[in-house]
């Protein structure tokens, strides 16, 4: 995953992406797994050498080729073209599965035999250069997905994008991509300085962004092939800086005309989001500094690794509370909002902006996950891994945001993965399903395997062991069988 031939990537996050998928089959389960084979993939292993540069590893010339062919690949460098190297996640459109990153390419595949389908560019459809691998479903399967528009005619932006579920009978084989439509667009507060971001929120009536001041420098990502540097020193965290929270009315397309902000913070994942009496509820896993990512640099990922992965900001979850309406005469300093629930406040200030102070709801949570049917609304149960101060999960924990009462899984020398919840068939309670992750175990004695645990107790049902070299993935996805079609098997 992380070699090719005798080159190294630098970063966790750069290796060839490798798929995998347990599937469950007349009280069976099945493991599958394959590399993605992308552009960057096939170039790679032809070349025998990194050759395709990733966001923390940056690829140059073959020594051995001639000054022209060189100075060509220099200055094709400039507006880089990025890697299809989709490793983060799986999004479902229509009837079609892809493989995401957070590039403008994604790459459509086969769920069921994991095989590598075409490339698509999402700029073919929308202006985007960046999108996050974390979309929205809506209850029709509809895709609400957001990407970053660098410098086009002279503007930098954020752009909310819809791809539809489905396509006009006539357009049956056709993509659903090709029925992209935009739904608005974010001007960013920097032109050469856009936030960068993993994820979003969304709630019945609004599309929610958190521009944090976690930036990507626009002219020396332009110029990092030369000046010798990755991708990833582009990104600075300036906190010294206000995090902007905006809300875009589905309705209208708008961003509330209150200006917004809250206290500077990195955040990678949104938790859930809903409407409450008059506010928005917004509840994310945000960290005081971007050390997590500097910390899964390979180098740090050795023998020491307690030791060379301390980090100097562990997540937490937070909430944020923000009123739609409110007394605009009301005096400076006052806290608007009135749910009773919530020690959050959103203090008016003299110019007119909302001040947001989040509530801390716990820490030491990453990779959330709820019940999906809840997205948007108001919930009850966040399940995610367990880190402390290394960004290596060492439980699976489930949180009541209600009671903020835990119930925990861990066993020596395993490190799960991103819980999956699976709802029961006849669900009657938001809890009443399944949670899978797949385990990694660092004793050579002990098999690696598919953890199934009651959602309800977090008591262990099942575990599937897999005679293979298991490694730790990023995000998945649950596909139940009715959703897998003749042309998948």
């Amino acid at each position: 995953m992380h070699t090719v031939g005798e080159t190294q990537y630098n970063h966790w996050f750069d290796g060839l992406a490798l798929m995998h998928s347990f599937t469950f089959k007349n009280g069976e389960v099945y493991y599958r797994s394959k590399y993605l084979c992308s552009d960057t993939y096939n170039c790679n292993i032809e070349a025998n050498r990194i050759v395709v540069s990733e966001f923390g590893t940056m690829a140059y010339p073959d020594p051995c080729k001639n000054l022209f062919a060189k100075a060509f690949c220099y200055l094709s460098h400039t507006i880089p073209e990025f890697t299809d190297n989709c490793l983060i996640n799986i999004m479902k459109t229509g009837e079609d599965y892809y493989a995401t990153s957070e590039t403008n390419f994604i790459r459509k595949i086969n769920p069921h035999t994991l095989e590598t389908l075409e490339k698509v560019d999402y700029n073919k459809y929308v202006a985007v250069n960046l999108a996050t691998s974390h979309p929205h479903y809506d209850s029709a399967g509809n895709v609400l997905n957001m990407g970053t528009s660098i410098v086009d005619k002279g503007k930098t932006k954020y752009v909310v994008f819809k791809i539809p579920s489905s396509v006009p009978e006539k357009e049956k084989k056709k993509s659903c991509l090709k029925h992209l439509e935009v739904v608005c667009s974010i001007p960013s507060h920097s032109l050469l300085h856009p936030s960068y971001y993993h994820s979003f929120g969304i709630t019945e009536n609004y599309i929610i962004f958190i521009e944090q001041p976690f930036k990507l420098d626009i002219l020396k990502l332009a110029t990092a092939y030369f000046r010798g540097v990755n991708w990833a020193s582009c990104l600075s965290f300036h906190k010294e800086e206000k995090t902007w929270i905006h809300l875009i009315d589905r309705k209208t397309k708008k961003d509330t005309a209150t200006k917004i902000y809250t206290e500077a913070m990195v955040l990678f994942h949104h938790v859930n989001a809903y409407e409450e009496d008059g506010h928005i509820v917004i509840d994310v896993i945000s960290y005081a500094d971007n050390s997590l990512y500097q910390m899964f640099y390979l180098k740090n990922l050795n023998e020491d690794l307690e030791k060379n992965t301390k980090l100097t900001s562990i997540p937490v979850c937070k909430r944020l509370v923000v009123p739609l309406a409110f007394d605009k005469d009301a005096e400076a300093g006052t806290n608007l909002v009135k749910i009773p629930s919530t020690t959050a406040t959103a203090l008016k200030e003299k110019d007119g902006s909302l001040y947001c102070q989040p509530e801390t709801m716990c820490e030491g949570i990453e990779l959330p996950r709820i019940n999906y049917d809840y997205n948007g609304k108001k919930y009850r149960y966040i399940y995610a891994t367990e880190v402390q101060w290394s960004p290596v999960p060492t439980k699976i924990t489930k949180i009541d945001v209600l009671t903020k009462k835990k119930l925990s899984w861990e066993e020596e020398h395993c490190w799960p993965a991103e819980p999956v919840f699976v709802p029961r068939p006849d669900l009657k309670e938001e809890d009443d399903g399944l949670i899978l992750s797949s385990i990694v175990t660092t004793d050579p004695k002990n098999a690696p395997f598919l953890l199934v645990l009651d959602a309800k107790t977090f008591t262990e049902i099942a575990r599937a062991t897999v005679n293979v070299d298991l490694h730790l993935d990023l995000h998945g996805l649950f596909i139940p069988e009715k959703d897998l079609n003749a042309e998948h098997e």
